[in-house]
């Protein structure tokens, strides 16, 4: 039945697109007298299949489809949504967004154009790979795990895919189309050693098929990986507190820099001066070693897309360069009321959801320090090896995160590893502390997941290793 029902998403737009011709000649007339917006079509398969304690649960295939049609004039907006994808709904949802004094209408002409981005198109569809195959490589992943330690108590293994298809119209008359793969392996494990439990997690993905995945390297390297974090974790000790230096690890450390900056640097928080850089535009915000992209055009990555959830092409776009803040993320509508272009982040969770100024793939460049260069710098400290999650305050840039994994610098010496490890700092502070960046950058391993206002969406982060002069450290009981 899986496989059977499968490949349907690379066929949705194919065998259905006489009727979805219909549909969108009957919501053109919606934007008229000025009115922008889009008629978004989509299809959508997602399949989860779990290992736990060596035992396979049911796995799961849901599908999902419908329509979202958007009229917005200047900072008013209309949305309607269904699950039915027809003239009718169609017709229903034109009277719930239709801008009721203007009377106008424009006479538009359908293009059907392909965007010239093709970041994915190399992956192998959902049934390309069986379901005995997947639930064969599970189980041997528990198996190694539990093969490696005699320690171990638990392992949890997920292998996951969703299948995207979307079609987008948009008042001009201009159509494109998408077919999105995404996939995800996660392994956890947890041991126990002299009545102490400690966990381990190793994950990663992106817009190719589970072939990237279903290997002995990856079986094995993430098992190895989720048991060395354990293992560090029952040997860690208290964190220090106060104000030190920090050098972070690269990759997905970049998280920091996502939530802090990024987040204040999305096109709606500028537009209503509700983030604490809507007034900077232009001016130096961080040390000269900082310079932060959101690049949504990178091959295979989770956050990339031919094109974003409104019909626009994704791009490489410099937000800081050389510590001088040079640009915004931009939706659609954020960017006519601003004056400016769209830069292909106007994002949605799904077709019940209207878009916004979302992030891709947002990271800081590399330098040229070496990572024992930012060690002597630091001197004493706190290396912050990765993070597991964090709070923040868009409008002020007030942070909190916590270290899943870090260590002491003593003497410029990483030494013994560390528990419960908070770095607590705000977004434009932390840019001007950065002294060093070295030139080990990296992206991570295809795992981020944004959440705003409700909705969530793939996003990729990244950076090199980078030195922070101070910033105050809490710790958490242990």
């Amino acid at each position: 039945m899986i496989c059977a029902r499968a490949t349907e998403a690379s066929n949705f737009l194919q065998n259905n697109i006489c009727d979805l011709q219909k549909v969108e000649n009957v919501a053109l007339p919606a934007f008229c007298g000025g009115v922008c917006g889009e008629l978004f079509i989509e299809y959508k398969e997602s399949e989860v299949i779990r290992i736990e304690d060596g035992v396979i649960q049911t796995p799961s295939l849901n599908f999902n489809q419908g329509f979202g049609l958007r009229t917005f004039k200047e900072d008013a907006t209309k949305y309607s949504y269904s699950s039915t994808i027809d003239v009718s709904s169609v017709n229903k949802a034109i009277e719930a967004v239709r801008f009721l004094h203007d009377t106008d209408k424009n006479s538009v002409k359908i293009e059907d154009k392909s965007n010239k981005n093709n970041l994915y198109n190399g992956f192998r569809f959902i049934d390309s790979i069986s379901l005995e195959e997947k639930i064969r490589f599970l189980q041997e992943t528990d198996a190694y795990a539990r093969s490696k330690s005699e320690n171990v108590r638990q392992v949890i293994g997920v292998l996951a895919s969703t299948w995207q298809v979307v079609s987008i119209l948009n008042e001009t008359g201009k159509r494109v189309c998408d077919i999105r793969p995404l996939v995800r392996f996660t392994i956890s494990v947890v041991i126990e050693k002299d009545g102490v439990f400690e966990s381990g997690m190793c994950s990663g993905g992106g817009r190719f098929g589970y072939e990237n995945f279903i290997n002995d390297a990856t079986k094995k390297s993430y098992v190895d990986e989720a048991l060395r974090q354990a293992n560090v974790k029952l040997t860690a000790i208290k964190t220090p507190v106060g104000e030190m230096p920090v050098v972070l690890g690269n990759a997905w450390t970049g998280i920091l820099l996502h939530e802090a900056v990024g987040h204040g640097l999305e096109g709606d928080a500028i537009c209503k001066k509700t983030s604490a850089f809507h007034n900077l535009l232009g001016e130096i915000i961080g040390s000269k070693n900082v310079t932060v992209v959101d690049d949504g055009t990178i091959a295979n990555r989770r956050g990339s897309l031919n094109i974003d959830d409104e019909g626009t092409p994704t791009q490489r776009n410099v937000l800081i360069e050389n510590g001088k803040l040079v640009g915004f993320m931009q939706d659609r509508m954020n960017a006519r009321l601003m004056n400016c272009a769209p830069t292909g982040n106007g994002r949605r969770e799904s077709y019940a959801h209207t878009p916004m100024p979302r992030m891709t793939n947002t990271f800081m460049l590399g330098g040229d320090a070496s990572f024992e260069e930012m060690l002597a710098k630091a001197k004493n400290g706190i290396f912050a090896k990765t993070f597991s999650d964090g709070q923040v305050d868009i409008a002020s840039g007030k942070f909190v995160f916590s270290a899943s994994e870090a260590y002491l610098i003593e003497n410029g010496k990483i030494t013994s590893p560390v528990k419960g490890a908070m770095l607590i700092g705000d977004g434009p502070s932390i840019l001007k502390q950065i002294s060093m960046v070295g030139g080990d950058f990296s992206l991570d391993n295809g795992v981020g997941t944004c959440g705003k206002d409700g909705q969530w969406v793939p996003v990729g982060v990244g950076q090199p290793s980078a030195l922070i002069n101070k910033i105050t450290v809490g710790g958490a009981s242990i």
